[in-house]
């Protein structure tokens, strides 16, 4: 279990950390924050991949698996943008 949480983390940072590079602007939101969209980013990728039939839920470590994490991540990184104001 120990280690699927490490898993879990380092996949989330990862993820994460790729979705905000893609996705240009700032995001004040710290390396905590990046693991939290990194995760729920890759929950999101994992069933769109699952439902598109390009990627099924497994416990090892795929490519496809980290590309629909990012992609997840930018998509709840996108309407985290959109749904937040910002005041100057």
């Amino acid at each position: 279990m120990a280690a699927y949480v490490i898993y879990l983390v380092i996949i989330g940072l990862v993820a994460g950390a790729v979705a905000r590079l893609v996705v240009p602007g700032r995001d004040p939101i710290g390396v905590l924050g990046t693991i939290v969209l990194g995760i729920v980013g890759s929950f999101l990728g994992g069933v769109l991949g699952d439902e598109f039939e390009l990627h099924h839920w497994s416990h090892s470590f795929h490519t496809s698996g980290i590309l629909w994490s990012i992609l997840g991540a930018v998509v709840v990184l996108v309407i985290a943008r959109v749904t937040t104001h910002h005041r100057v």
